[in-house]
């Protein structure tokens, strides 16, 4: 494929969703692997993706920290490890992660919990597996415990 038409069919797909520059970057190999120098190309359309704002690191970080929050339940931890393996930089996640809305995960967290926890109450080692299921969600201890005492507290 030719990097003209490679090009157009990139900023397609980035008009459509917001991609990250490693997974474009990846999507741009692929179009372009019967070229000589993919590597090289691919790195170009991207750099052009970049400049021309079909790429952007930060507006990706931040649709990506709300939507696993939102919609998944994921903690700041999972969603900052999740972007650190699309190779964003620390302050971009730390920008992004910090446009949650805490507030409403904090809501979304506790449901979850309470939800979880109909199940394990009997169980001896409940109080135990109720706070790994949140650790699990990426969730920091320090913001859990009290949270879980006081789920596992009012059920009683």
């Amino acid at each position: 494929m030719e990097c003209k038409e490679a090009l157009l069919r990139l900023q397609a797909l980035c008009s459509k969703r917001e991609y990250c520059r490693e997974d474009i970057f990846r999507k741009a190999l692929k179009l372009l692997e019967d070229q000589t120098d993919p590597q090289g190309k691919a790195e170009s359309l991207v750099q052009a993706l970049q400049e021309d704002g079909f790429v952007d690191e930060l507006r990706f970080s931040t649709a990506f920290a709300r939507e696993k929050s939102a919609l998944s339940g994921w903690g700041p931890l999972k969603i900052k490890n999740a972007l650190m393996l699309k190779h964003i930089d620390r302050d971009t996640i730390k920008e992004a992660i910090g446009e949650i809305d805490e507030k409403k995960a904090g809501e979304k967290l506790e449901r979850a919990l309470a939800y979880k926890w109909k199940s394990l109450k009997d169980d001896p080692q409940g109080r135990f597996k109720l706070l790994k299921f949140a650790l699990g969600r990426g969730y920091e201890y320090d913001a859990i415990r009290a949270l879980v005492d006081r789920i596992v507290s009012t059920s009683d």
